[in-house]
């Protein structure tokens, strides 16, 4: 098993910390805690509330929301705070007592369509992953048992999560009308049965998220470094919004040409070139003039 990590993250409000792992410690549900009594199903959390300047506790997805009293600043405490959480967490201690193993959830899932015939995103009202993963084969998926299951239906040619969504590319052979209730009806039983999207911490997706970790991007050109913030400022959202990912892969200095990579409903997808020569291309080489001459995809 991987070392589960604790990332300190500031929010809008000072008395307010969020402590970000890199697994999720809740399945699709929030739950917030005023005292000690109120965390009784919560060991995690009532053994924070031991912690003198412990007002209240959110626990919701991949991260654990502290609200402190004025006794202290969380620039005093917040390093401890996010040892003794790590340490809990890696010692198999647990987060929420559940009532009820097989408690259904309810879930909304509704199909969006993509610029790419093939593609279809269905989203959900819950969030599904903390980061993205993309599977093109089924051995691809054995991190992924939710994904592995999809590749079960003969007509799923790849699979793209992230966050609240799923993508998925058909073959060509089946037509969306035919599939796409058959589709929607078996993630919405899947998510609601409390099953597995991903496996915790399991190597694979360690090493596909450290791709772009803070260490990585310290070690880019500052070119390099400036693509990929436009990228994920002005491009990312975009493409998200249509159930793809677009990801830096490399800048070559001599022939001023960027690489990148288009997963999910971008990969493969006919308008994808027109986007990425009279979009992508024309805002790189406004923004960052005669640095820039060219952008090349890799389908992910």
């Amino acid at each position: 098993m991987n070392k589960i990590n604790v990332t300190i993250q500031q929010t809008s409000n000072p008395t307010i910390l969020k402590f970000e792992t890199n697994t999720f410690l809740t399945k699709y549900e929030s739950f917030e805690f005023n005292n000690i009594d109120d965390a009784k199903n919560s060991p995690i959390a009532q053994q924070l509330f031991y912690l003198p300047f412990v007002k209240k506790i959110y626990l919701s997805g991949n991260f654990i929301a502290i609200e402190r009293y004025d006794i202290v600043e969380w620039a005093d405490v917040q390093n401890e705070v996010s040892t003794q959480i790590e340490d809990y967490l890696n010692t198999g201690g647990i987060v929420i007592e559940s009532s009820s193993e097989n408690k259904k959830i309810p879930v909304t899932i509704y199909a969006e369509s993509t610029p790419n015939p093939s593609v279809i995103k269905f989203v959900a009202n819950k969030n599904l992953v903390h980061s993205m993963f993309e599977f093109t084969t089924k051995d691809d998926a054995k991190v992924s048992p939710f994904a592995t299951a999809l590749f079960n239906f003969p007509f799923v040619k790849s699979v793209f999560l992230d966050e609240n969504y799923v993508s998925i590319t058909k073959y060509d052979v089946s037509d969306w009308n035919d599939i796409t209730m058959e589709l929607r009806e078996f993630i919405k039983s899947y998510i609601e049965n409390g099953k597995d999207i991903v496996l915790a911490n399991s190597p694979e997706i360690t090493k596909s998220n450290e791709a772009f970790s803070e260490e990585y991007f310290e070690t880019l050109d500052d070119t390099s470094k400036q693509i990929v913030n436009i990228l994920e400022e002005y491009v990312k959202p975009a493409v998200a919004s249509d159930g793809g990912n677009i990801q830096f892969e490399s800048y070559d200095v001599e022939s001023k040409t960027v690489k990148v990579i288009l997963q999910g409903a971008c990969s493969g997808c006919p308008s994808s070139t027109f986007t990425l020569k009279n979009g992508i291309e024309t805002m790189l080489k406004e923004m960052l003039k005669d640095k820039v001459l060219a952008v090349e995809a890799i389908n992910g």
